[in-house]
């Protein structure tokens, strides 16, 4: 029990150092790149936490960003800790996004709790259905899933650009090139006292199912095994292919019910506004998070504050637009770089906890 104990509070102590160590080489090589185009980089860093969180409009603004990256990032998240990369994510969004204006638009009169359920439903199944197809490459014809998923990615984006130019298209938007709308009665609003929609909570509770699951089930069992060993799992009798679908299927509907998400909260219809990085940002939730659904809910927070701060930066600063993708981009190879600090860190053994002494048995038991 004892070493139990300890392994638990290095393995945690080492996460924790690993993640702030790669937070601070991101802001002092960011900081860098800030001095380098005539900024402040004090005055920047201190815009980041203003466009994210000093006012009641940019903390709402943050929690409406991270919304969606929560999702996003499960689909990276899921299938990682089976031993997958999956960076699928924009694509099962879009997918999602479809597949609920397809199902929205046969909903005309529904009550509106039942209408947002088939709607939620259609977009998690159709982006499952769409990552689960890569698993399925994977496990049963040995294509590389990164490849497979980063190239559903464009195939998704082309169908959707094809749907809306023709088949689906609403010939009463002129300004840019929409679908059919889903009806106004089961468009989701905000929450009470906030304007943030509904996704918010649904992503939220998604991690913690997640999070229980993966912890406290068989199943998380079961794939953190996989994940670990797969040749230990092929030995103790776990049904790799079956896991290795479920996995890459719920990270998936995570996705799409993101895409659910900004039909029925954000857009109404689908366009080309739903193709704004979201499933590539959520890889980057995901790794920062280090693939834990818990953690993922700070993360994304924390990312949605960066993606609102961007026009303020621009404003203030006259910095590219693209400045918060150039500090996701160094938080990404910061966090990348960082695994190689892993079992490294032979310091911690000295600032573990005492060992507990274990109780003496009587002789006479």
């Amino acid at each position: 029990m004892v070493t139990a104990i300890r392994s638990h509070f290095h393995s945690v102590a080492e996460a924790v150092l690993v993640s702030f160590g790669a937070l601070a080489v991101t802001l002092i090589i960011f900081s860098a790149f800030v001095w380098l185009h005539g900024a402040n980089p004090l005055e920047v860093l201190y815009a980041l936490y203003q466009g994210g969180f000093a006012t009641r409009t940019s903390l709402e603004n943050t929690l409406t960003q991270a919304a969606p990256l929560m999702l996003t990032a499960l689909c990276t998240a899921i299938p990682a800790r089976a031993g997958l990369l999956v960076i699928g994510g924009e694509g099962a969004l879009v997918i999602g996004a479809l597949a609920t204006v397809l199902i929205g638009v046969l909903l005309e009169g529904w009550p509106f709790l039942p209408g947002v359920i088939v709607m939620s439903l259609a977009g998690a199944v159709a982006g499952g259905l769409w990552i689960a197809a890569a698993g399925g490459l994977r496990q049963y014809r040995g294509v590389n899933e990164t490849i497979s998923t980063l190239l559903l990615n464009y195939i998704a984006i082309a169908v959707m650009n094809h749907l809306i130019d023709g088949p689906i298209r609403d010939f009463s938007r002129t300004l840019k090139t929409s679908s059919w709308s889903i009806p106004d009665s089961l468009r989701v609003g905000s929450l009470p006292g906030l304007d943030v929609h509904w996704g918010l909570v649904v992503g939220a509770v998604c991690c913690l199912v997640l999070w229980f699951v993966m912890r406290k089930t068989t199943f998380g069992f079961a794939v953190d095994v996989l994940g670990g060993n797969a040749r230990a799992a092929q030995l103790a009798g776990f049904r790799i292919n079956r896991l290795v679908l479920a996995c890459c299927f719920i990270g998936g509907a995570g996705a799409g019910l993101a895409g659910a998400f900004e039909i029925m909260a954000v857009h109404g219809f689908a366009n080309e506004s739903l193709v704004v990085r979201l499933g590539y940002i959520g890889i980057l939730v995901a790794f920062l998070a280090r693939h834990n659904p818990l953690a993922i809910i700070g993360v994304a927070i924390l990312l949605g504050a960066i993606t609102a701060s961007g026009g303020l930066l621009q404003r203030r600063f006259g910095l590219p637009d693209a400045t918060t993708l150039v500090l996701q981009g160094i938080l990404f190879m910061s966090v990348l770089a960082s695994n190689a600090a892993y079992g490294r860190m032979s310091f911690l053994e000295m600032i573990r906890p005492a060992a507990v002494p274990e109780p003496v048995k009587s002789k006479e038991a």
